[in-house]
């Protein structure tokens, strides 16, 4: 009797478990979701002490559509010149930004062609992920490409919780090994579904034994909105209080350009980086590029103002035309641009 009783709570209980089994299976995930992930490269410009530097930034990404649109960090590909994808087999495709929120740390890419070896992830629920559940992430850790580790979801933190230049980002803490290179980069379940874009990690030597974070993805398609793009192709400073009186701003604020990214809409209408860095109250800010005043006649006085002028020209059609104040040179000349 006893027999028979293990027999049948073996036939019910096995059958329940094995799918959980199966899909803790790292190098069988591994192999289904790899030929989904990219490695990002990019080539942009800074501004030194010494005046205007170039520099190359490796990240990773991954395809979330069979018309070529790749999900990745903003901070590995904001104000970038150049952008280029190598899938599986090694091919290079490049990419523009089509959509990208530094408040969140997210960018949507628009690749030139899909690859025969680059296949399309599957995307999760982040809202079904809990604390204690075993995740996979892929990328290029120092540029070492399509490398796994292993880990589990340790900790969720709600938006404005942990970084405050990314107060828009809902983050997955994890124990997985995430390096320099990993940026961008997909976090999956154990179905191997994309639940996470990696960020960063807070560690004390740099290295990945400090605290891994993931944006959740949940928050990543939410807020990639098509062509909220202008912004993310600038890098420069809010001008506000003693800073703006310093630059002699009309208006209690204003944005200082550090760098535009070559061939985007700014660049097209003619907006100016800077040249070189000074030190001002403690703080090194590149000067010599233009203050932007206000965009189609909305000021340029907050953070709030700045998302208005992203909403409103990612909701105009292609091609239209809009304005620009800025100061230049202590004068202030208009530029026109026509959305992309």
């Amino acid at each position: 009797m006893e027999k028979l009783l293990a027999a049948i709570l073996a036939a019910v209980v096995l059958p329940a478990f094995a799918p959980a089994a199966e899909a803790q299976s790292l190098d069988d995930l591994f192999r289904k979701v790899n030929p989904s992930v990219v490695v990002v490269r990019a080539k942009g410009r800074d501004v030194s002490a010494g005046g205007v530097t170039r520099f190359n930034e490796t990240g990773s990404g991954v395809l979330v559509s069979g018309s070529g649109r790749v999900m990745t960090a903003s901070h590995v590909v904001n104000a970038m010149d150049e952008i280029t994808v190598e899938g599986v087999a090694g091919e290079v495709v490049r990419a523009r930004i089509i959509s990208s929120d530094a408040a969140a740390d997210v960018s949507l890419l628009q690749l030139e062609r899909v690859t025969a070896a680059m296949r399309v992830a599957k995307v999760g629920d982040s809202n079904t992920v809990r604390v204690g559940q075993q995740v996979m992430v892929v990328g290029a850790p120092y540029g070492l490409a399509h490398s796994m580790s292993a880990g589990w979801i340790s900790a969720r933190w709600p938006p404005n919780t942990i970084f405050r230049d990314m107060p828009l980002a809902e983050f997955f803490q994890t124990t997985a090994t995430i390096n320099t290179g990993n940026s961008g980069g997909p976090m999956f379940n154990m179905a191997g579904e994309v639940i996470g874009i990696v960020s960063q990690n807070i560690s004390k030597s740099g290295g990945s034994e400090g605290l891994g974070f993931v944006v959740t993805i949940n928050t990543a398609q939410k807020l990639l909105t098509e062509r909220k793009v202008f912004w993310s192709t600038l890098q420069g400073t809010m001008l506000t209080g003693d800073l703006a009186a310093i630059f002699n701003v009309p208006a209690p604020a204003a944005f200082l350009v550090k760098t535009v990214a070559q061939d985007s809409m700014a660049w097209d209408m003619g907006l100016l980086g800077g040249e070189r860095i000074v030190t001002i109250g403690g703080k090194e800010i590149a000067v010599g590029g233009d203050i932007i005043l206000s965009v189609d006649g909305i000021p340029v006085v907050s953070e709030d103002n700045i998302e208005k002028i992203r909403n409103k020209l990612a909701g105009t059609p292609l091609g239209t035309p809009f304005t620009m104040k800025v100061l230049r040179a202590g004068k202030v000349i208009e530029l026109t641009g026509k959305t992309q």
